[in-house]
């Protein structure tokens, strides 16, 4: 067993080295604009502000039991969608598991027009950006390593942005651009005449640099860059070794950003360091990686930064946006981001200054016994809001689904090392990732209800395993001297039937109030059909795509991969208020709009993200179809 000792921090501040720096006040007192604002869905988690709230009540938690389908689209595709889609004047702008885009009447779901690139889609991709200036309006869209401009009427690239039409973003990252491998998973952002994007880049070795760029919405010219990886004479730049920013990658944003349009401020979480398991050749806390930044949105300027881990040597990266929202802390009305972990916490500053809005604890974990490692001494861990994932895998948490399963997880348990959630990992031996790599929270992200300060967010409750083994000359980095390792792949801790090795829940939704910090509720999300069959219900199971609240009293949500259901709950009780079974699992974040005096809910059904289990070894079928909802027709 590893243990920790805790550091407590009385001056709740938290703020690593180079994070005092504070943001420019904004203009004015105005109290926060009304929630009856949120009535469209014109970006990438419904707004800038990444909240996934709608203001329309025409469905509600009296009615929601009426739900039918109203229209699908299937683009004939297999590979799973994780997308969120947008509507913007009538028309649904989303992309195929494939890349392309396609344009649909939002009403009724036939589509306008689609564009294909050519080039075959690789990884996830998420959605697409629009800009608008009066009659002046843009669509953008990854296509590997390129971002193109579309014409929102006709699909057409706009021949003035970049070359062609598009912009390549292996380009201005003071590397050779051919070396590079960079795409776009998660939209970009629009503040002003800009488009703010990250990306994804490699986690092992070679990767190319994590840099947060703003483009041009017309011309597709690079106004500013901040570098996660500092430059000589850039804030954090002793926390690498001294040429690291010429060699080293990761530090990359791919999971998506926030906007405060009102402050100018774009708040931007970033992954780990590459490589991700092993970090002899980049020694040191890392800043930027696993980072929350805040930075200046016209310049790229750094206001504030929060490192929520140091030194990750656990693919930790913040998995999704943040939220920005407003709470009520000790009497007083405050503009807040709040930013949820895979390691299932969740952290909440003030927007403006950076400061926890709760007390953290810095606690100092085991060092790694791997040669030429050198792990940080403490990590901040949030006292409070509790975490949302149980952290520290025991005996008495083990499945009992049978006698068998139970004394077979017994025995790889006391083969693992199992020291919490920043046990380092061992040579040649499995150590327990708990929760697992892939949360705790992941892509889809919060969902926040201004009207109550309440914040909503789906986890995963999984353990994993993961080790080091000797790596050979040809696959090790260029750090002189150090001995190699390589990481042995991502290992769930599954029974011989292909579930999980521990007890349930194995996915949670949670509702946790945030101007206390307090749960309002805490329920599993999702089953497997075949065990709820023989009794064996609300288990929760693995999920990925987010939650979405309304003004109507609902939360609404897809995620599960076992039961493929998309579900309504009553957002102040939890209570379960309606569900159907969509074609493949609703693994991508819904979007609800009006159109045509109907209120809509549109759910990417395209699975992707499903795995074999039990008897029946064969992988899950994929699609690409969206399904939409609406009340009947009076």
């Amino acid at each position: 067993m590893i243990f920790t000792r805790a550091i407590r921090v009385t001056t709740i501040l938290g703020l690593t080295a180079f994070s005092a720096v504070h943001a420019r006040a904004p203009q004015g007192n105005a109290a926060p604009e009304g929630a009856d604002r949120y009535t469209g869905w014109g970006a990438y988690g419904g707004g800038p502000e990444q909240i996934r709230y709608s203001s329309l009540t025409q469905i509600n938690k009296d009615n929601v039991k009426q739900l039918q389908v109203a229209w699908t689209f299937d683009s004939g595709e297999a590979g799973g969608l994780q997308t969120n889609p947008i509507v913007v004047n009538g028309t649904l702008f989303t992309t195929t598991p494939s890349h392309k885009v396609v344009a649909l009447d939002a009403a009724t779901g036939v589509a306008r027009w689609t564009f294909d690139s050519g080039m075959p889609g690789r990884g996830p991709n998420r959605g697409v950006t629009y800009w608008a200036d009066g009659n002046d309006a843009r669509v953008f869209t990854a296509q590997g390593s390129y971002i193109y401009s579309l014409d929102p009427k006709t699909g057409k690239p706009d021949p003035k942005f970049g070359k062609d039409g598009r912009i390549d973003l292996r380009e201005g990252l003071d590397r050779d651009a051919a070396a590079q491998s960079i795409a776009l998973t998660t939209p970009g952002m629009i503040y002003k005449d800009m488009l703010i994007v990250g990306g994804r880049v490699g986690e092992g070795w070679p990767s190319s640099p994590g840099d947060i760029r703003a483009f041009d919405v017309k011309s597709g010219a690079q106004r500013w860059t901040f570098h996660t990886i500092p430059h000589p004479g850039e804030a954090g730049y002793e926390t690498w070794p001294g040429d690291a920013w010429k060699t080293a990658g990761g530090a990359n944003n791919w999971a998506g950003m926030a906007v405060d349009v009102q402050r100018g401020i774009v708040y931007a979480p970033t992954g780990s360091a590459a490589p991700d398991f092993y970090g002899a050749a980049r020694l040191g806390d890392n800043l930027f990686a696993n980072s929350l930044l805040a930075l200046d949105a016209d310049t790229g300027r750094r206001l504030w930064h929060f490192q929520t881990v140091r030194h990750d040597i656990w693919d930790r990266d913040l998995p999704s946006p943040p939220s920005l929202v407003t709470l009520t802390r000790n009497g007083r009305r405050v503009e807040a981001v709040a930013q949820v972990t895979k390691n299932g916490y969740v952290f909440v500053f003030d927007r403006g200054s950076g400061e926890p809005l709760y007390p953290l604890e810095y606690r100092a974990f085991a060092a790694s016994s791997v040669d030429g490692e050198r792990t940080a001494r403490t990590q901040p861990i949030p006292l409070k809001p509790a975490p949302f994932a149980r952290q520290q895998l025991t005996e008495t948490m083990l499945t009992t689904r049978t006698p068998a399963a139970n004394l077979e997880a017994r025995k790889a348990l006391a083969s693992f090392r199992n020291g919490g959630p920043f046990a380092p990992l061992g040579v040649n031996t499995q150590t327990v990732v708990f929760p697992g790599f892939d949360g705790g929270a992941e892509w889809g992200g919060t969902a926040f209800d201004p009207a109550t300060g309440i914040l909503y967010v789906n986890a995963n409750e999984m353990a994993w395993t993961g080790g080091l083994a000797p790596n050979d000359a040809s696959e090790s980095s260029p750090a002189a001297g150090a001995p190699k390792y390589r990481f042995t792949g991502y290992k769930k801790f599954l029974d011989a039937d292909g579930y999980p090795a521990i007890a349930p829940p194995w996915g949670t939704l949670n509702a946790i109030d945030l101007n206390t910090g307090e749960y309002a509720w805490k329920i599993p999300l999702g089953e497997y059909p075949e065990l709820a069959a023989k009794g064996l219900t609300k288990t929760g199971s693995e999920n990925y795509g987010g939650p979405i609240v309304t003004a109507g009293g609902l939360v609404l949500i897809g995620a599960t991969n076992f039961d493929r259901k998309f579900r309504a709950f009553d957002k102040a009780t939890g209570a379960l208020l309606w569900e159907t079974t969509l074609p493949f699992s609703g693994n991508g974040t819904p979007a609800t709009y009006q159109a045509g005096g109907r209120q809509f809910i549109v759910v990417p059904a395209g699975g992707g993200k499903d795995t074999a289990r039990g008897a029946d070894k064969t992988p899950p079928k994929s699609g690409g179809v969206y399904v939409a909802f609406a009340l009947p027709k009076k």
